[in-house]
């Protein structure tokens, strides 16, 4: 499992197209359901894994850009690769990592911050990249990639997938 600062794939066998919501808790319920709807014919465990990752990710954005808003991007990079990313409008408060300081004991009574450990768990990879040309700070996206073995993949995916 790696983090890493990595920008977006330049390309990919397939994307589906970006979908945008409210900062709001309220919206992570639909990131879930979307999902379901944009990876319906793939593997259940691998549409399980994506929904959880991308819960933990928005739920995340809705805490650190709130009032704005967050998108999501989903795309296949290669035939055994699935990548997803969550892109808030935040204002640079901190980038993303698991707290490495705390001791067992206070991981024990934490109240947050456990949702990067489930994505790291889940994942392949992730990561983080700025948004915004140089130094312009248009927010944050964080991915998490995940393994697809051949039998998990739907038969004839490719170019651009329109959702709705």
């Amino acid at each position: 499992m790696t983090r890493t600062v990595l920008p977006p794939p330049a390309e990919a066998m397939a994307w589906w197209d970006h979908r945008r919501y409210a900062c709001d808790l309220a919206q992570v319920g639909q990131v879930r359901r979307d999902l379901a709807d944009d990876l319906a014919e793939f593997d259940s465990d691998v549409v399980d894994s994506v929904q959880l990752c991308a819960a933990e990710l928005a739920a995340n954005a809705v805490k650190y850009a709130p009032g704005g808003w967050f998108s999501r991007a989903l795309a296949m990079p290669t035939p055994s690769t699935l990548w997803l990313a969550i892109i808030d409008e935040g204002c640079g408060v901190g980038l993303p990592c698991i707290p490495s300081d705390r001791t067992t004991d206070e991981w024990e009574v934490a109240e947050g911050q456990r949702g990067l450990l489930l994505v790291d768990a889940l994942a392949k990879a992730w990561g983080h990249y700025p948004v915004g040309p140089g130094s312009v700070n248009l927010g944050i996206g964080v991915w998490a990639t995940f393994v697809l073995e051949p039998d998990q993949v739907p038969v004839g995916l490719g170019g651009l997938i329109m959702s709705r």
